[in-house]
């Protein structure tokens, strides 16, 4: 699936962009401005797309929503959006780059630039490099961005071309043998066109056995004024990722979430690891038609390899002959699994904003598309236990090497892909009512059709999901605001597939009622969100109790679970001066299965009245900078809390606090930066899997050094 020519064009293009640049930049003083908001700008932004895909102040925003500055990302040198984690409210890690958001788990609704597409599926976490700000909105966004669970979504916003001179070069060191650079350029190339090229590279070993990690990123845009009223907005990104011991599961633990042996255990072999190759070009269109309407159209096109072999956790050995294995015998059975996973995915988003003045009342209608499709192929070889060749491994004492995959006996699971066609309209009022009252009203229409390419069995759902909200402001820096919004969550093929001619299922939706209020305190130098929540998550499918099996008539599957998840979250963000900013958060979340068969256990759930896993009821996050502008220099320090979680086979994982802290120093066009990731070096989990595969390790004290020069 992947074409090599298309980078050798992206890169030919750019290459000749660069060559004319250098000499065009020589002759002509291009005078260009761009509006960046408030003058001083660190941690707090104002404004954003995010929740309403219009530009709107936050203040006005009826939902909890949140923005991750570039300074943010720069200040704590994150690299990933694991990094991030801390300073999102209600926002903790599950695996890999799932999250738990508001109690849900969810990994699927993620976005690039406000549409679907999302480079790293599946395994890989999404990396920051190419990203300027990261977009957080709280609770159900189905009313402007389609099927999802009800928790939340996140946007990243990428870097763009742009007529600002820039070229910034930065080289990494740290430990874990860490070592990478980065080059970022942008400029103006003639009075209608401007540039983008970046590059990146990272190495580094992780503290788990037979891991390591290397991150290449290629990319490159160009920007078109094509005229006064019209712009174009292209850019491409190669990506690639070799991870070696991959895919990376959990340390065991007992019952109360001690780790039985070291953390930097790993089922994987030193030859297992997972590849990643992805491609994505990109286009955004905006025309303004008058100052009152305008149209904003984005085309991104994917195309993204996955090819992995690992070994994976089965069950543990009796070896004690007692007829009861667990994990006092010491010994698990592996199973190896060589797979190969492709997406080609094409998303389109067109968004018509038109604004109407009735006097004291505005209105800004927005009427919209989105149509995404995904083609995916899927290999699956695997080989179990040792009857098929593949040793067991003692987590005690570790016989890494006795194992050859050559000698495998590979069975062929006959696997192949699924296509999916995703296509939503849907509408939207701001309506404006003197200086105090806003109402945000939407509605969507969402149609789903999915295709198991192994079975030839194809299944399709559609849903309507409305959104209305209120927003009061007695006083200009302060508001509350009342929400109601639904999310719609169409079933997989497979789950269908499993109770065709037995009975169907139905969507899984989400109903959630938030109120909140927002406030900006000292000229608006510190904004603060407060708001509490209650979601229903209804017609979650679970297992039927009553069925005997295929044939008898009886749906193996039935939509009778609910989950309800309530809570409230409070975030600060603020530059109180040129010296300080800080960002700060806390969520309390209490989310339980209130339907459902008892004993049952479908995905995070136990039954009724248990907890989901990975669900924390705790979690706090603070980041504060000090400028000490005597020495030219900054101090930051750090906290995340997470509280008690259990995992998806009921073991405790305990609560953490992790301290982190970093220091920078500017010499001129030279920033120096060292930041150190829990530093007190503390042993944890970040969260749960299962029995077999234990707890997710969290990162011992990590150092990295930064060297950025601006030239």
């Amino acid at each position: 699936m992947f074409n090599p020519n298309y980078l050798a064009l992206s890169i030919a293009a750019s290459l000749s962009v660069f060559s004319h640049m250098a000499f065009s930049q020589q002759n002509d003083e291009i005078e260009k401005i761009e509006v960046t908001g408030r003058a001083q700008q660190f941690y707090l932004e104002t404004e954003s797309k995010v929740g309403t895909k219009t530009n709107l102040d936050l203040i006005k925003l009826p939902q909890s929503a949140q923005v991750l500055t570039e300074q943010l990302i720069i200040d704590q040198a994150a690299r990933d959006i694991t990094d991030l984690y801390r300073s999102i409210a209600g926002v903790s890690e599950y695996s890999y780059s799932g999250v738990t958001f508001r109690g849900f788990r969810d990994d699927a609704n993620v976005f690039y630039d406000g549409v679907r597409g999302d480079p790293y599926s599946g395994f890989g976490v999404p990396q920051l490099f190419n990203v300027s700000r990261v977009e957080v909105l709280k609770g159900p966004a189905s009313a402007l961005y389609g099927g999802g669970e009800p928790g939340g979504m996140i946007n990243y916003v990428t870097k763009k071309p742009s007529y600002t001179q820039k070229r910034e070069l930065k080289l990494t060191l740290g430990n874990f043998n860490t070592r990478g650079a980065s080059v970022d350029m942008t400029g103006g190339l003639s009075d209608t066109m401007a540039y983008r090229l970046g590059g990146f590279y990272e190495g580094q070993d992780s503290f788990r056995n037979n891991a390591d990690s290397k991150n290449t990123e290629l990319t490159g845009g160009l920007l078109f004024d094509l005229s006064d009223s019209t712009s174009l907005t292209t850019s491409v990104d190669y990506i690639k990722q070799d991870l070696g011991g991959n895919r990376l599961r959990g340390v065991p633990v007992d019952d109360n979430g001690n780790f039985l042996v070291d953390p930097s255990y790993n089922a994987n072999e030193s030859f297992d690891y997972q590849d990643m190759e992805a491609l994505v070009l990109q286009a955004e269109l905006n025309h303004y038609f008058s100052d009152k309407f305008s149209v904003s159209s984005t085309l991104r096109y994917l195309d993204n390899e996955r090819d992995q072999a690992y070994h994976e956790s089965q069950n543990w050995v009796d070896v004690n002959g007692d007829g009861i294995a667990n994990i006092d015998d010491e010994t698990i059975r592996r199973e190896y699994r060589k797979q190969f996973r492709a997406n080609e995915e094409i998303s389109l988003t067109t968004d018509f904003v038109y604004s109407v003045d009735q006097g004291d009342v505005e209105h800004q209608f927005l009427f919209g598309g989105d149509y995404h499709i995904v083609e995916t192929q899927y290999d699956y070889l695997r080989a179990q236990y040792e009857a098929d060749g593949v040793a067991n491994l003692n987590i005690y004492t570790l016989n890494y090497g006795e194992t050859d995959p050559s000698t495998y006996n590979l069975t062929d699971l006959d696997r192949d892909g699924i296509d999916t066609d995703r296509f939503g309209v849907y509408v939207q009022d701001v309506i404006s009512i003197g200086e105090q009252w806003t109402v945000i009203a939407g509605l969507r229409y969402d149609y789903f059709k999915e295709l198991n390419k192994e079975t030839g069995f194809s299944y399709s759902d559609n849903g309507v999901t409305p959104r209305v909200a209120l927003t009061y402001q007695p006083v200009e820096n302060t508001s509350v605001y009342i929400n109601y919004s639904e999310s719609f969550n169409p079933t997989s093929s497979g789950d269908q597939e499993d109770v065709i001619g037995e009975g169907n299922l139905d969507p899984e939706t989400g109903k959630q009622t938030e109120l909140g209020m927002k406030n900006r305190w000292f000229d608006g130098k510190i904004m603060s969100t407060f708001a509490v929540y209650q979601i229903n998550k209804e017609n979650v499918v679970m297992s039927n109790p009553d069925d005997t099996g295929a044939g008898d008539g009886i749906a193996a599957l039935l939509n009778i679970g609910e989950v309800e998840s309530r809570g409230f979250e409070t975030t600060l963000v603020g530059d109180l001066s040129e010296h300080w900013t800080i960002t700060a958060n806390y969520a309390y979340n209490d989310t339980v299965v209130v339907e459902g068969a008892l004993g049952e256990t479908f995905s995070d759930t136990f039954g009724d009245g248990s907890r989901f896993a990975n669900a924390p009821r705790h979690q706090a996050g603070l980041w504060s900078r000090f400028g000490l502008d005597s020495i030219n220099s900054s101090i930051a320090f750090g906290a995340n809390y997470v509280s008690e979680q259990v995992s998806s086979d009921g073991q405790k994982v305990k609560p953490f606090t992790v301290f982190d802290m970093s220091w920078t120093s500017r010499f001129d066009d030279v920033l120096l930066s060292v930041n150190i990731n829990n530093l007190f070096d503390k042993e944890y989990a970040v969260s749960g899997f299962s029995q077999r595969n234990g707890h997710f390790p969290g990162s011992p004290r990590e150092i990295v050094g930064q060297i950025t020069y601006q030239f």
